[in-house]
């Protein structure tokens, strides 16, 4: 059986053809659309039309209501806002369709057999245009009455909610500002390619953004005393991103007058694939 799953982020949707042991036959990306549903439903009934499937998988940004298949909130696409996405697109397409949170597929693939699958108790961000959190307790993934738990893009911090400093846009957009260039100049290849050269501003952009990163952490496990934390998103395939992140909480615990435990930062598995193989593994298991 070969499903096809959707990772929809606010930038790009990434599909891959699947089987259920999570082998790939096919993948590829085209731009999301912005503008409208109409055009959303258009272009995954392109993508599904091109790639011969029995199933669809869907994992995406937003409050998502996976058991009734409503995505209730989005802030990265909002025109989807209140919409039963399943129900559209089984009229659509014919075939048996899941949704699910971003971040909780990232967590449901790292928890079964990730970077996760050893502890009881975690937590995983991932990093894009937003940052999904998900919590995992007791193996599962927890979201809570309103399927809000670790919705950490929206934690209010210092009056701001945390994607506004702690994205991945929000990161290239500090870097422009120093180097006084547009945000249409700077890509995630061009400000990582500075960093590994050692340019001075790009390492203290980076500095900065992963020192706000290990507070939130370190709030996270005040709050949820989880055993291990896994980082995901494009970013994470960095390995001096995880670095820094690690150095920046090491200092926050030294700057406690009670000396904590500490707590393990790890990259997600699965990298940039996680969000794909939790969301088959909803498919698969629902």
């Amino acid at each position: 059986m070969k499903i096809l799953v959707l990772d929809i982020g606010g930038t790009f949707i990434k599909f891959a053809v699947m089987n259920e042991r999570a082998e790939i036959f096919q993948r590829g990306k085209i731009p999301t659309p912005l503008n409208s549903r109409a055009d959303f439903f258009d272009a995954i009934y392109k993508i599904f039309k091109s790639n011969f499937a029995e199933g669809i998988a869907i994992s995406m940004p937003g409050i998502i209501d996976a058991e009734r298949g409503i995505c209730l909130k989005s802030s990265a696409l909002p025109y989807n806002d209140g919409c039963n996405i399943v129900d559209e697109l089984e009229k659509i397409c014919g075939v048996k369709v899941t949704i699910e949170n971003d971040a909780n597929c990232a967590a449901l693939a790292e928890a079964k057999i990730g970077s996760l699958a050893d502890v009881s108790d975690g937590f995983v961000m991932v990093f894009g245009t937003m940052i999904g959190g998900a919590v995992i307790k007791n193996h599962e993934v927890h979201k809570g009455k309103n399927f809000l738990a670790g919705e950490i893009s929206f934690l209010s911090v210092n009056g701001e909610m945390f994607h506004k400093n702690c994205s991945v846009p929000a990161l290239l957009k500090s870097y422009a500002q120093i180097k006084n260039l547009s945000i249409e100049e700077i890509t995630g290849e061009k400000f990582f390619k500075a960093v590994t050269e050692k340019e001075k501003d790009a390492l203290a952009c980076l500095d900065k953004f992963t020192r706000q990163i290990a507070v939130q952490i370190f709030n996270i496990q005040i709050l949820l005393d989880v055993e291990k934390i896994a980082v995901g998103g494009g970013i994470s395939e960095q390995e001096i991103f995880i670095n820094l992140i690690r150095e920046n909480l090491e200092k926050v615990y030294n700057s406690c007058e009670i000396k904590f435990p500490k707590i393990e930062i790890v990259p997600c598995k699965f990298r940039n694939d996680a969000n794909l193989i939790g969301a088959l593994f909803r498919w698969i298991a629902p």
